[in-house]
């Protein structure tokens, strides 16, 4: 039987329920403060929900269902946004090149493009994710690596004919990982992504990958998991979660009755991490600090879900 280390591992359901209550807070309008929690009125951190988070709330809205596209048209558009991750970088492209498609991508424009914005702001890529950067296609710039992977994806080979065949979540990735510049977690990172369109529709239950994050939430978690994986211990997360916030007195809010698939238990293993820095500073580990500040926005979001979801309805009713 897997150990536990109470405190941190009740802190991960704590944090969870007090995270959404600030959700549906913002949501509603409320005035800040939106806690009285002293690290969360300190720190930034994720939604419980991956699929709420701006990034990924700006690519459901505005690079997937945006328009009427064919399905080699979304995955491309997926592709790029998620190699970049920075939604004012995406927006700059747009202005520079016009509507993003396959149609138009040509490699000079859009290096020469992605140079000039680079220019202007100082950087093209956003700071969630560590991105590969060797010089797989033989390019000194990062962007110029990314772009040929596309090209060589979507342009010069049958690849993304290939990527429409995947039958299950794990074939998906599997497809993924074998391309360059593309490592484990940026393969599911995209998979996911991917599978917020109508292109595919997996159970986001059937397959996970632990993020280095996640791994040492894990450890923090766990006292020792008696040789069971990261992934393991996710899918034990997303089928103990009702009874774990029940022992705990907890009033979860999920999201208009969406629980926590194993994406966002492997993401929030992540932030407990990053928590139990400062709630638990004596626990070893190879990062010390929590790195970005709370600092409160007043961009109000519009949510909108994968449509599949059934859950854009309910919108503005309240929380489940």
């Amino acid at each position: 039987m897997m150990k536990i280390r109470q405190d941190v591992f009740d802190t991960y359901w704590k944090t969870a329920a007090e995270r959404q209550e600030i959700f549906y807070k913002k949501l509603s309008g409320s005035l800040a403060p939106y806690t009285n929690d002293p690290i969360y009125q300190s720190y930034k951190f994720c939604n419980v929900y991956r699929a709420s988070d701006r990034v990924s709330q700006f690519l459901i809205k505005n690079v997937i269902y945006k328009n009427h596209l064919s399905p080699e048209d979304i995955l491309f558009r997926i592709f790029l946004f998620r190699l970049l991750n920075k939604v004012e970088t995406w927006i700059e492209l747009e202005k520079l090149l016009g509507k993003i498609s396959l149609k138009n991508f040509n490699f000079e424009n859009y290096s020469n493009a992605l140079e000039k914005i680079k220019l202007n702001d100082g950087t093209i890529y956003g700071n969630a994710f560590i991105l590969c950067a060797n010089k797989s296609f033989g390019f000194d710039k990062k962007h110029q690596n990314h772009l040929t992977l596309l090209e060589s994806v979507f342009k010069k080979d049958v690849f993304s004919k290939e990527l429409l065949k995947a039958k299950t979540l794990r074939e998906l990735f599997e497809k993924l990982r074998t391309l360059p510049l593309i490592g484990n977690f940026m393969a599911y990172q995209i998979a996911i992504d991917f599978n917020y369109s109508e292109v595919f529709d997996f159970d986001e239950n059937d397959f996970t990958i632990a993020g280095p994050g996640a791994e040492r939430g894990v450890k923090k978690c766990f006292l020792d998991t008696e040789g069971k994986s990261n992934e393991y211990v996710i899918q034990f997360m997303v089928e103990n979660q009702e009874k774990e916030f029940k022992r705990l007195g907890l009033n979860f809010k999920s999201l208009w009755g969406r629980p926590m698939h194993a994406i966002d238990c492997q993401g929030w293993f992540c932030e407990t991490d990053k928590y139990s820095r400062a709630k638990f500073p004596d626990l070893k580990s190879n990062r010390t600090r929590i790195k970005t500040h709370y600092k409160q926005t007043n961009g109000k979001i519009e949510y909108f879900y994968p449509p599949k979801w059934n859950i854009n309805d309910k919108i503005g009713v309240g929380a489940k």
